[in-house]
């Protein structure tokens, strides 16, 4: 390791005693050498630190919070105490694939444009075993930037990014959930992000999550995070509009909400969504369209169990459809036999 490594990979920690283990070895396991793990304790009452003090690693630097800070306080001061030039984030529960620091360091060498690269994550469970899921997110940084209006189109877990520009932006304490989003949030404004296909991180799964606790909180925070995005477009969302809003990127929880109603609602809400854009150029008009095409199916194939087969016909006969290639157009108006 040089004495200012390329890369710090820093993982913040709070009573994991059970999973930093397997965060702290993927790391020392990577292809890519010149790198030093930083891991910040924020006051953990488990033998987490015991653990840590284990490993004789010379690239591993562990660091305790002088009080519990909470996850953005922890995140700031591992912004603070990097040295490397680029800083790659990882959870304490989770992993990385040994291509990761090497995969994403050639991007970011490659892209001085880009200020984040982010990946697709695979998942295991609470024992480590791997489940049959992948998260991915948009790949070109005009997509994720639109796609941010909707929901955090990067995954925290797997995003590397410049430690100086991240330091000058740093994390706000008004968001102790969802502080990453509203980052990237305001990162987009000036700044490109993109995200890589291939699977370099490993996600747990498991009841101790901290987004799995604190739900609510989350909900109220990205309802916020969208709220901003829009006033960007000079929409000024009553509350019914801002809920309806960001029940756009999750159509499986709205359950019987999802009806004739709501989709007359939403073409409509689309439609004023782009007229905006194009009267403020926030967003690259074909990449919002794009996007917003996307949501449109989502939704409609989610609401087939409500509307049967007028969910295609909403589909089909929606301006968004023009959008959609022709073979997939084809694939909806084959008949379909009857479900038994």
């Amino acid at each position: 390791m040089s004495r200012t490594p390329r890369v710090t990979v820093f993982i913040p920690v709070h009573n994991r005693q059970r999973y930093i283990a397997t965060a702290v070895d993927s790391i020392l396991a990577q292809t890519f050498a010149d790198f030093e793990l930083l891991v910040v304790d924020d006051g953990s009452t488990d033998a987490t630190l015991e653990v840590l003090s284990h490993y004789r690693d010379p690239r591993l630097r562990v660091e305790c919070n002088p009080r519990n800070l909470g996850l953005p306080g922890t995140r700031n001061r591992g912004l603070e105490l990097a040295r490397g030039e680029y800083i790659a984030l990882l959870d304490s529960d989770d992993k990385a694939w040994p291509e990761r620091l090497a995969r994403q360091v050639e991007v970011l060498d490659r892209h001085p444009e880009l200020v984040q690269i982010g990946s697709a994550c695979d998942f295991m469970d609470a024992e480590g075993r791997r489940l049959d899921r992948v998260r991915r997110r948009p790949l070109a940084p005009d997509e994720v930037d639109a796609s941010l209006a909707f929901y955090c189109a990067l995954t925290n877990r797997t995003i590397m990014g410049r430690t100086a520009i991240l330091r000058e932006y740093r994390y706000s304490e008004d968001f102790p959930s969802c502080e990453d989003y509203e980052l990237h949030q305001r990162l987009a404004r000036t700044w490109r992000m993109a995200n890589l296909p291939d699977v370099l991180v490993c996600g747990r799964e498991h009841p101790g999550r901290f987004t799995r606790n604190n739900r609510a909180l989350g909900v109220d925070r990205k309802r916020e995070i969208c709220r901003r995005a829009l006033l960007e477009l000079g929409i000024e969302p009553s509350e019914a509009d801002l809920d309806r809003h960001y029940a756009l990127s999750r159509p499986q929880e709205l359950g019987a909400e999802l009806d004739r109603d709501y989709l007359d609602w939403t073409e409509q809400w689309l439609a004023r969504l782009d007229v905006a854009n194009r009267r403020t150029q926030r967003y690259v008009p074909e990449a919002l369209l794009r996007v917003m095409t996307e949501r449109w199916v989502q939704l409609c194939l989610q609401a087939r169990r409500q509307l049967g087969p007028g969910a295609y016909l909403r589909l089909l006969r929606s301006p968004l459809a023009r959008r959609l290639p022709a073979t997939f157009l084809r694939f909806l108006r084959t008949p379909r036999p009857l479900a038994t």
